[in-house]
Order: structure tokens, then sequence, then C-alpha cells
């Protein structure tokens, strides 16, 4: 990823909901609004509510080099092509029976696996549950980052928000409070990594891949 020392930086939202206007919505849109007034560029990209086929481990997308995923035929790689443009991302996320949606993360595992441009950015997960599960739902996305070289920005408590029905998540008032810290935090470190023009990002030594079987 390269960003001139002018440009304004950007956000990649992620709403995981196949609700366009749900909770998570409300969520994502509390971190966008804090981010702009930080002077950041901000996309909602909306997961949609068609269907996605998980990886079928056909290994197409590393042997051609594609860096996108061969097959086409649903949102995965315009999820590619935003992460390709974008300086950060943010994922939300409802919680289904303690996990992220099925559809988010056959997604992010293909987008991620094909060779999306996402190392070095800076990530953060947003869990919006009814009631529990949000904890595990949040480590799960993490993960992801967490093995791509993606530092990641946290807030002043997990990056949970509650609610039920649409738009009810507003009325927590603790989680969009730490949504907006989650946006201060974000832009803080956007603007540090691209405040010398080019990042210095750290050398990375080439992957030594192994298993436990000898």
């Amino acid at each position: 990823m390269i960003k001139k020392t002018l440009d304004k930086c950007k956000v990649l939202l992620l709403n995981g909901s196949a609700n366009p206007k749900g909770n998570t919505f409300t969520a994502l849109a509390e971190v966008s609004a804090q981010l702009e007034r930080q002077d950041v560029e901000t996309e909602i990209m909306q997961l949609g509510n068609k269907p996605v086929r998980g990886c079928m481990a056909c290994g197409q997308c590393k042997a051609k080099q594609l860096g996108r995923c061969i097959f086409d035929d649903d949102v995965c790689n315009r999820v590619v092509e935003k992460l390709n443009e974008a300086d950060a991302l943010v994922v939300g996320s409802p919680v289904y029976y303690g996990q992220p949606n099925g559809a988010l993360m056959a997604v992010l595992q293909r987008a991620f696996f094909a060779g999306a441009d996402v190392q070095n950015k800076p990530a953060a997960a947003v869990a919006v549950c009814r009631r529990g599960g949000a904890t595990a739902a949040f480590q799960t996305l993490n993960m992801i980052f967490e093995m791509s070289n993606m530092p990641l920005v946290t807030s002043q408590y997990w990056n949970i928000v509650y609610g039920r029905t649409p738009g009810e998540a507003a009325q927590d008032t603790e989680g969009m409070q730490t949504m907006r810290t989650l946006a201060d935090n974000m832009a803080w470190l956007l603007k540090r990594i691209h405040a010398g023009g080019l990042p210095d990002y750290p050398e990375r030594e080439p992957w030594q891949g192994m298993h436990f079987i000898r």
C-alpha cells in the first residue's frame, strides 16, 4: 500500500449484516461519522443478502496469482477491490449463535486467502448482539487480522454494541462512545503511519510454513 503525504486516508467499513439499516449499520455509522470529523475519508460497504459461496480450496487464486477469487459470481471480489483501495478496515457483524455472520466469514476468508492487499493496514472488528456471544464473535473476526500483519485498533472497551430492533443500538450510550473512541484511535494511528510520506513498514521474513507431522 502506498499513500501520498497529502492524500486523505480512507477507511473501509464492511457491514456484515444482511440488514442494510440494522444495528450493525448504526454502530459502523457512528465510527464513520467520528472518522470524518477527524478528516479521514470513509466508505460503508454493505455485504448484502445475496448468496455467497464458501472457499472450495481449489487453490486457483494462488496457482494463477490472481489476487482475487477465481469465482466472480458474488460480492467477494468487490470486497477485494475495496480492500486494495483502503488504508484501514473496520468489519462489523451481527452475532449469530456466538459467531459472526457466516456469509461475512466466507467472504473474508476467500478475500484474504486470495491475496487482498491488507498487510500493515490497521483493522478493527465490531460485534453487535441482542444479549450474548459478542466476545466470541469479536475474537473470531480479530483472528483474521492477527494472522495478516494488520495492526489491531482498540477502544476503551471491546468493540461491542447491544441492540435488538433496528436502530436500538443508538440507545447503548457506552457502546456508541466505544465506537467513537475506536474511530479516534484509528484516525490517530493512520495519521502517525502516514505522517512522513511513504510508511516505513517492517521488513518481513520469508514465510516458513510447517505442520506438526514430521
